[in-house]
């Protein structure tokens, strides 16, 4: 049987339209968008078609989004930025930032340094494996001044979503700004700015079949970042270097089809993971679905498997089985280090090893069976000591 790629919350293979449109820029029309010649004017023109399909995508204006070098930079612009903007009109004080404990990396470690770094109070929200975020902790945190709220709208280990319209809403009625990580959100859930009215939003093009070091930022027009680097013009001096025409074109178009066919591909999905979880319930004693009552993103099933010590070991046999899963974030793989979300979710000492399998384009009916077949078989091998 052919390997089955399930890792798809790690990255995505880039498909084929948005191959198509990034080689003429890639390979041809090579101008400096900055540039005031024909051959600038071009790269210029696709840059902004770029910007406005995005745009029209998300339900903002071309104003509004930035093109920033992928999602990790797009956390720590909408953090950082946001953070020293706030605390320059505040005459020094110290901003508070508020996360919760299931962020990805990008975003508690940014947090962690502005509090350690900068002087922020950090607050962390906790978040129980129903999904439930405990929001009455915000008003404290962030009544006394300035303060930027950041929460993922889906989580990246889980799927989880967490309540992003609630929680923008408790944060503007108290004069602070919100930003979301949708890295994981675009294409699977409905992500719309008109709806959910986040001042700041991250995205990046690798997790919606797009090329990798190709991200976004969402910037609500009146809100004021600080740029993390510095040099030119470009992206309203927020995000300056050369732009990326091939990446910024490529990103459009992924975009633009994650959008479009959210809904179906939603609906693909939650079935197919729902056959993967029923099937290994089954064949696989004492298995705990991590989240399972919480609401979820179609395209995240993590798993708790019981009596397994070396969970390395256990998805090293399963690629050499033809499955490609992870335990938890490709960020952490080969840390060493237990994944942070579950610890948050479950305890530090959770006995079970966790397998996060992920679903997308291109996932089959015959990827699920290959799952479904192999797994318990290694899990068994494993549990009996061979």
């Amino acid at each position: 049987m052919n390997p089955a790629y399930l890792d798809h919350a790690a990255t995505t293979p880039v498909r084929k339209e948005v191959r198509a449109v990034m080689e003429p820029y890639a390979l041809g029309a090579f101008g400096n968008a900055s540039s005031t010649h024909r051959w600038g004017q071009v790269a210029r023109a696709a840059l902004e078609n770029a910007r406005a399909e995005i745009a029209e995508s998300l339900g903002a204006q071309p104003s509004e989004i930035r093109f920033i070098r992928g999602g990790t930079e797009s956390d720590n612009l909408a953090l950082i930025g946001s953070y020293r903007a706030q605390r320059e009109s505040s005459d020094g004080r110290a901003p508070s930032v508020v996360v919760t404990a299931v962020e990805h990396s990008a975003v508690l470690e940014t947090a962690a340094y502005l509090e350690t770094s900068e002087g922020a109070s950090l607050t962390t929200l906790p978040v129980s494996p129903d999904g439930t975020v405990d929001l009455s902790a915000l008003e404290p945190a962030i009544a006394d001044g300035p303060a930027t709220v950041s929460m993922m709208w889906v989580n990246n280990e889980t799927g989880i979503i967490l309540p992003v319209g609630e929680a923008t809403q408790r944060a503007h009625r108290l004069g602070a700004l919100m930003h979301t990580d949708a890295c994981q959100a675009l294409g699977k859930v409905r992500v719309h700015v008109g709806d959910v009215p986040v001042d700041l939003l991250t995205a990046t093009a690798h997790k919606i079949n797009g090329p990798k070091g190709m991200g976004l930022l969402f910037v609500r027009e009146g809100t004021s970042l600080h740029p993390l680097i510095h040099g030119g013009s470009q992206e309203r001096a927020l995000r300056p270097g050369t732009e990326d025409i091939a990446g910024a074109v490529g990103l459009a178009t992924a975009v633009r089809l994650a959008v479009e066919e959210q809904a179906e591909k939603a609906l693909r999905l939650v079935g197919i993971r729902d056959n993967l979880e029923e099937g290994l319930q089954v064949t696989i004693p004492g298995l705990r679905v991590n989240c399972a009552e919480a609401e979820r993103a179609c395209h995240v099933s993590s798993l708790g498997i019981p009596n397994v010590s070396d969970a390395s070991g256990l998805l090293m046999a399963l690629d050499l089985e033809g499955i490609a899963v992870s335990g938890g974030s490709a960020c952490h793989s080969g840390s060493g280090k237990g994944s942070h979300v579950i610890g948050a979710l479950y305890g530090e000492d959770d006995p079970m090893a966790t397998v996060r399998v992920s679903f997308g384009l291109g996932t089959s009916e015959a990827d699920i069976e290959h799952a479904l077949e192999v797994l318990p078989r290694v899990v068994n091998r494993m549990t009996a000591g061979e």
